[in-house]
């Protein structure tokens, strides 16, 4: 589905509505370039766009289908840049990824959206306020998609941040709970986001270091700050993967050393009732001969012993801690 197809001219957008058979001319004249938007499109719908602006069939059929790491590609003079977006989902504690995929020429910009990406509808309102950084070519507004998709990592991010606080504090609690499953979620999670934030770094460094000749020396200037931002989300999610491998291996901790102390509690239960248990299966033997059996206070004496030895095996027990 074509959702806008637009010519600016000199910094400017052009008034009116432009049909797609129309953009090709368009974006001819001097200073001109035309922005084409897609939503998940259809082979047949994106055959019109490839012929006219005679796109790689490789690249196109990446497009299409979508669900490709983060890339920059070359084809001839047109290059291919595939972004992740990511929204956090707090109730579910998971990462929604989209992809952004777009085809960058010397007078035009196809961006063709997948899934829950990040809306462009907003970029398009903000470069059409910059007009001075529209006049520097369609470099200018693949900057301003790549800075927003950039900046919506950073609420993902504290999203993920918040959770790992939580699940952090939950292993160290005194509540005997194993969070192990939530930690394994939020390791894919995290790895996930890594795996879409990672692999973009080393394009936007080359934009923002002129590697590609579509880039106005202006807008390199532009790159350099979103590269510097891309780094420091990046940095941020290898270091909650290592945090989680820590957390992790605390809760193992935890979990064994609850199990010892069960064990410890209950092999001090299990001495105490050795106790009354060996006193009643001696008496329980039905010998003839048992002095303590025809004695008027044999039976209170027994019970006595057997109370005595089990207070002071319960209060020893206490004092080393197994109670």
């Amino acid at each position: 589905m074509i959702v806008d197809c637009a010519v600016y001219e000199q910094g400017h957008r052009r008034d009116g509505k432009l049909p797609l058979e129309e953009a090709y001319q368009a974006c001819r004249g001097d200073g001109a370039f035309v922005w084409i938007g897609l939503y998940e499109p259809t082979e047949e719908e994106f055959d019109s766009v490839r012929c006219e602006f005679e796109l790689h069939e490789l690249a196109v059929e990446d497009a299409i289908h979508a669900h490709q790491r983060p890339k920059l590609e070359v084809y001839g003079d047109t290059v291919f840049i595939v972004l992740k977006t990511a929204r956090y989902v707090d109730s579910e504690e998971v990462i929604e990824f989209g992809d952004i995929l777009l085809f960058l020429g010397e007078d035009f910009l196809i961006t063709v959206r997948h899934g829950e990406a990040t809306d462009l509808h907003r970029v398009r309102l903000d470069v059409d306020q910059r007009p001075d950084l529209l006049e520097r070519g369609p470099g200018a507004v693949l900057h301003a998609i790549v800075d927003r998709v950039v900046d919506d990592y950073v609420p993902a991010i504290a999203g993920l941040e918040q959770d790992i606080d939580e699940v952090e504090a939950e292993v160290f609690s005194p509540d005997r709970s194993n969070p192990a499953e939530r930690i394994y979620k939020l390791k894919r999670e995290v790895a996930e986001f890594h795996s879409a934030a990672a692999p973009l770094v080393e394009p936007v460094e080359g934009l923002a270091e002129g590697r590609h000749g579509l880039i106005h020396p202006e807008v390199q200037t532009y790159f350099r700050d979103v590269n510097d931002h891309l780094r420091r989300a990046d940095d941020r999610l290898a270091s909650f993967r290592e945090l989680l491998a820590s957390v992790l291996q605390a809760n193992l901790t935890q979990v064994t050393v609850q199990q010892n102390d069960d064990v410890r509690k209950i092999s001090a239960i299990v001495a105490i009732l050795a106790v009354p248990t060996a006193i009643a299966g001696i008496y329980g033997m039905n010998f003839e001969y048992m002095p303590e059996l025809t004695s008027r206070w044999g039976y209170p004496l027994i019970l006595s012993v057997m109370a005595t030895i089990c207070l002071i095996l319960f209060r020893y027990f206490r004092r080393i801690g197994w109670l």
